[in-house]
């Protein structure tokens, strides 16, 4: 999804022609500029003269399929069994490049499953927990891997075969604070966040924080079952034709709820220890609340946990918050309605 954002925010892209729904296609015989996507499967028989670029569950290039450009993806699964002339960076569960396949330029790849068959006249490199070179492969360039790699005897590659455990990066964890320097810059975008939800909503930032205290354990339950409804029903919109934009915009605003959920957990938290300490002052609670969080995030394993735990309390407390709101807005139209005069 941040993929699809970036590259339409690009000033190249202008003139690229969108496509969603469940199923795109190319058709044999069919030329189109470049092409943006969203969708379940994405099918080119036929040409796209610029860059392909998108999300979607499949993209297929079958052996009639041209695209004259790049291929930027984020999908399930990319296989490709025609010509690529530009590069190709994805990140998939599966990457197959088939025996027809061709890329001239580079290909990078982050995958679970990565299968090289066919041609590529650049480097590659590929993050994978399975990395198969078949003996059809014909590598023009280096072969930079992080993985359990399997090269058959067949397999030509010009450049030289090097292991990269950068690749793969690090573990992920559920943390907004990344390890080591980058605990800085997630202290302080947490501290930017927190701030902007004092200043802007103090009413609901103090009511969520007191939910948090008060309903901890209904607050919790709440967060849990959100977080498995709202992806459940963002994944039934998607399968519907004109639903998978919105997923995108759902899921978004999703993550942002998530963020925001541990940065008002950690505050919450804060907030009630400094009040035993007959301290009232909210700034100081987000400022010591997101210090705590900086430091528990950088402890393994039971950083993760609590931080887990802070961000299910903080998004169940949200969704209460909300809720309360909602009610509020009807009784008050009920109320409205019943106090009408008569006509």
């Amino acid at each position: 999804m941040v993929l699809t954002l970036v590259l339409a925010a690009g000033p190249g892209l202008a003139a690229a022609e969108t496509r969603a729904g469940s199923t795109v296609t190319v058709g044999p015989g069919e030329t189109v500029d470049s092409l943006q996507v969203a969708a379940a499967s994405v099918v080119v028989h036929g040409t796209v003269n610029g860059n392909l670029d998108g999300v979607a569950a499949e993209v297929r290039i079958s052996e009639t399929g041209v695209v004259n450009g790049d291929v930027n993806v984020a999908a399930a699964t990319l296989h490709i069994d025609g010509e690529v002339r530009g590069d190709v960076s994805t990140g998939v569960a599966t990457f197959v490049l088939g025996e027809a396949g061709a890329v001239a330029g580079s290909v990078n790849v982050g995958a679970a499953d990565a299968t090289l068959a066919g041609q590529v006249d650049g480097d590659v490199a590929v993050g994978a927990d399975r990395i198969l070179v078949a003996d059809t492969a014909v590598l023009g360039g280096e072969l930079r891997y992080d993985g359990d790699l399997t090269q058959r005897s067949g397999a030509a590659i010009a450049g030289d075969v090097v292991r990269d455990d950068s690749i793969g990066g690090a573990e992920f964890q559920f943390s907004p604070i990344p390890d080591g320097v980058g605990a800085v810059y997630g202290l302080l975008a947490n501290l930017v966040l927190g701030a902007v939800l004092l200043v802007a909503f103090p009413g609901t930032t103090r009511k969520i924080s007191n939910t948090i205290v008060g309903q901890p354990v209904r607050a919790g339950a709440f967060g849990f079952l959100a977080l498995f409804a709202v992806p459940l029903a963002l994944l039934v919109l998607a399968l519907t034709i004109v639903g998978l934009p919105l997923t995108v915009l759902g899921a978004m605003l999703f993550a942002l709820v998530a963020w925001t959920a541990v940065v008002y957990g950690w505050f919450a938290a804060a907030s009630w220890t400094l009040g035993r300490l007959d301290v009232e002052n909210d700034w100081a609670a987000l400022a010591v609340g997101l210090l705590v969080a900086a430091v528990v995030g950088l402890v393994p394993i039971l950083g993760g946990i609590l931080t887990f735990l802070v961000f299910l309390v903080g998004l169940g407390a949200i969704a209460l918050v909300l809720d309360g709101y909602r009610r509020d807005r009807r009784n008050a139209r009920r109320g409205a309605t019943t106090d009408a005069p008569a006509a």
